[in-house]
């Protein structure tokens, strides 16, 4: 999601990365669930906010001067207690490759798991493959990022293996991050996007309940999910083609992330796409601040900047 931008105000605030995240006893107070941390009637809630200016900045200004920006939820200004990042910060990243997708898919092999070895030194790698049944993990966790690259697989390519849509096992693989320590968290899924689960009217962007469930779960541990798509064996329909892709544009916009496509084809080289989200996570930092809403239910979030060009990209809310 885009912020909204106020008219300049003040004059641009030198924040360096490393010192915004001298607060470190704030991340300690926020729990594995999704960066979430009870104080009292409060809580500690940790989100993926990606700062990107225009081209003609200099490479990876955004994380060394930002302007003054402001948390609101519901529409109430919340403290901002630590910031995570930088451009060779570590990060935690789920790849997330769904096993019927043409053949075609696995020439691109080679070019994920070359983007894996250039992932920032610490960071750590799962890999996992969403088919038929559950979810099949190829690589935990690791930051051993060589073996998490010779881990990617061909997908195997057979409507023999089709999951009924991909956001039940993307929801059990994002889970998985309550294990991990809080900070920076990203989910990479290629996929058709297509939910069958419940027949055509179902797979509507709108409709899709595991999709929202997918989202639900994503906010709340506070990873950004970037989407490329890429189609199915025996995926012809129009129809489903086109909810799929809306879906995983869903799917990324109210993460935090983003989703790349090119048309109902298959991308000619995912090479582009991965060069981008490497670019936007380089980006990245996480971000902790207090709620003081308490409630069940969504919780809005928006970022107020006096940012005057570029864009900020965060999550729409949470649901707690």
């Amino acid at each position: 999601m885009k912020a909204t931008r106020n008219k300049p105000t003040t004059a641009l605030l030198a924040l360096v990365v490393c010192a915004l995240s001298a607060n470190v006893g704030a991340q300690k107070r926020a729990s594995e669930d999704g960066g979430e941390g009870r104080r009292g009637a409060v809580q500690a809630i940790t989100i993926p906010v990606t700062l990107r200016l225009p081209e003609k900045r200099e490479p990876q200004t955004e994380l060394q001067y930002i302007d003054v920006f402001t948390v609101l939820e519901d529409g109430e200004k919340q403290e901002i207690l630590a910031t995570r990042g930088g451009p060779r910060s570590p990060l935690t990243l789920e790849i997330l490759i769904q096993d019927d997708l043409v053949p075609s898919v696995g020439i691109e092999l080679k070019s994920l798991a070359d983007f894996v070895r250039r992932l920032p030194a610490g960071s750590r790698v799962m890999v996992g493959y969403l088919r038929v049944g559950s979810l099949q993990v190829r690589q935990k966790f690791t930051n051993d990022l060589e073996r998490a690259a010779k881990s990617l697989r061909i997908p195997i390519g057979s409507s023999g293996v089709s999951p009924y849509n991909p956001y039940s096992e993307t929801r059990d693989a994002v889970k998985r991050f309550e294990s991990q320590p809080v900070g920076r968290r990203a989910v990479l899924l290629v996929s058709d996007g297509v939910d069958i689960s419940r027949g055509i009217e179902g797979s509507l962007p709108s409709q899709s309940m595991d999709l929202q469930r997918a989202i639900n779960e994503a906010q709340r541990r506070g990873a950004a999910v970037y989407t490329i798509y890429a189609p199915t064996v025996g995926g012809s329909n129009r129809t489903l083609i086109s909810n799929g892709q809306g879906s995983l544009n869903r799917l990324s916009d109210e993460t935090g992330g983003r989703s790349f496509l090119h048309g109902t084809d298959t991308p000619v080289s995912f090479e582009p796409y991965l060069r981008e989200i490497n670019t936007l996570l380089s980006r990245q930092f996480a971000l902790t601040y207090l709620s003081t809403h308490g409630d069940r239910g969504f919780h809005k979030v928006r970022i107020v900047s006096d940012l005057t060009e570029g864009e900020i990209h965060h999550p729409t809310g949470y649901t707690r």
